[in-house]
């Protein structure tokens, strides 16, 4: 989302970024332990922009003149907050009390300006000098750097190429600040991002992950992928996606599939800001995945990695623009998750990438099925609860997956189709699939112990066949359910002992 443009510094645009700054109990502590201490402390960076823009957070920076580590303490004990020592040699400290958090800094130079020339954009290197603040007066703007010119025009312009290459995660700060403020990189700033690139892969994985999921969870992250490519930074993040240039498809799909992958992310985003144009009953799910935190990040890179495997499976038939890439879904499982681990990404973030990968192609294979009338509810049942809870999110990416493929070979109605599947599968999961998970199942693995049973492998393949037929209406108590049992273990004795003969 595109802020509205600022207009020219004023104090009435002062006193409103200052305002609610007059309701911080910790700042008015911090004030005066300062004056007492004769210590400077100026409100900064991102803090300061935040302000401007009238987007005001309990999350507070400062930048100290001196004494840092001791003044934090102070401030905690007087707060009865906490205090948390973020890097000794840097002097940083964070006081966290009353659920606001001060972060302070000392001076990364001798005076406050060039602390400021120090960071790494100029809408993040003005200050407030907050002195007369608890006198009534309004603080001061200083802004060496012309920061508040560019963000009025919505502009992200480096201080330094200096800066950028003394903490090369800038680079992809760079691009979060782009999809989270909606702002423009400058030409300048840009081609400094494709010199310092070579220097990315030094940045720890962790820092890298926390920038990675900023930008992602933005709206229009994902529309800036294609430019971080470009300037040579997408395959420094993320290597394993150079396989995947230049790799043709079959006549379903109008672009290889490293662009496709880069387009499956784009479609992604217009399909979670938009669920009612591509889904029915499924969208007010889809609505409801989007507003979830943190799950668009994992959604998106799901689309950037879904055909990662393709790459070192791809068979070429005998017929012109006709390829296959069998089980390329589990190749891509491995290949993101090496990505995931040198990231550092949770388990559960993981978990979550690699389980739509695998899952992607389900819709597809049974789509042919479903057009003709001829899919079971045993295969439908069986593709929803392979979902595992996430059939919303396994559509939105095979939509995403349908309409960043665009082919001459590609029926028309394709995402109409797939919609309809999609409005079955939703069916299925809210009428038949919850209900039964939500009573006590019909059977147990100690129902099946009592018929003489050894509890091995076959007691889940029984008891699934058991649910299974819940699903199709042909078992509803106990009793049925014993006597399918009852007819699957002697069935699978006769197959056992007739191939015992035939051997």
């Amino acid at each position: 989302m595109t802020l509205n443009p600022l207009q020219p510094s004023n104090p009435e645009e002062i006193a409103r970024a200052a305002a609610p700054l007059a309701a911080s109990r910790g700042l008015a502590a911090l004030l005066d332990l300062a004056q007492a201490r004769k210590t400077e402390v100026f409100l900064v960076g991102g803090t300061v922009r935040d302000l401007l823009l009238e987007r005001f957070s309990l999350d507070l920076d400062f930048a100290v003149s001196h004494d840092t580590l001791n003044l934090a303490r102070e401030l905690a004990r007087i707060l009865g907050g906490t205090f948390v020592l973020l890097d000794e040699g840097e002097r940083t400290a964070r006081v966290v009390a009353g659920g606001e958090i001060l972060d302070l800094a000392e001076f990364r130079g001798p005076t406050l300006e060039a602390d400021l020339r120090g960071r790494d954009f100029t809408i993040n290197a003005m200050a407030l000098d907050l002195r007369g603040l608890r006198e009534g007066a309004l603080p001061a703007l200083i802004d060496p750097l012309g920061g508040r010119p560019d963000l009025a025009a919505g502009r992200l312009r480096l201080v330094s190429e200096a800066n950028l290459a003394a903490d090369p995660l800038r680079l992809l700060r760079a691009y979060r600040f782009a999809a989270t403020l909606g702002f423009t990189i400058t030409p300048e700033t840009r081609e400094a991002i494709r010199r310092q690139t070579r220097e990315f892969p030094r940045v720890a994985g962790e820092r890298v992950r926390h920038e990675l999921f900023l930008l992602l969870g933005a709206p229009g992250g994902g529309a800036l992928l294609p430019d971080m490519d470009e300037v040579g930074l997408l395959t420094r993040i993320f290597p394993e996606l150079e396989d995947l240039r230049d790799v043709p498809q079959d006549g379903f799909h109008h672009l290889e599939v490293f662009q496709h992958s880069l387009e499956t992310v784009a479609q992604m985003e217009k399909v979670l800001a938009r669920p009612g144009e591509f889904f029915r009953e499924l969208s007010g799910a889809v609505e409801d995945l989007a507003r979830k935190p943190g799950k668009a990040p994992v959604l998106k890179l799901a689309a950037l990695f879904h055909d990662a495997g393709k790459p070192l499976v791809q068979e070429r038939r005998s017929q012109p623009e006709r390829y296959t890439f069998y089980q390329h879904e589990r190749v891509g499982v491995e290949i993101w998750e090496q990505a995931a681990a040198r990231l550092r990404l949770s388990q559960a973030e993981t978990r979550g990438v690699s389980h739509l990968i695998a899952w992607h192609m389900r819709p597809f294979l049974l789509l042919p099925l479903f057009l003709r009338g001829d899919l079971s509810l045993r295969a439908l049942g069986r593709m929803v609860k392979a979902a595992k809870g996430e059939l919303a999110a396994g559509f939105t990416l095979a939509m995403a997956d349908s309409l960043a493929a665009q082919g001459p070979q590609k029926p028309p109605e394709a995402e109409v189709q797939l919609s309809r599947l999609a409005d079955a599968a939703w069916r299925f999961h809210q009428e038949r699939l919850l209900p039964q998970e939500s009573q006590p199942r019909l059977l147990t693995g100690e129902d099946l112990k009592a018929l003489g049973l050894t509890p091995g492998p076959e007691f889940r393949r029984l008891l699934e066949a058991v649910a299974e037929a819940q699903w199709e209406g042909q078992v509803a108590s106990r009793e049925e359910a014993l006597a399918l049992v009852q007819r699957l273990v002697a069935g699978n004795k006769k197959n056992a002992d007739k191939m015992e003969k035939d051997n």
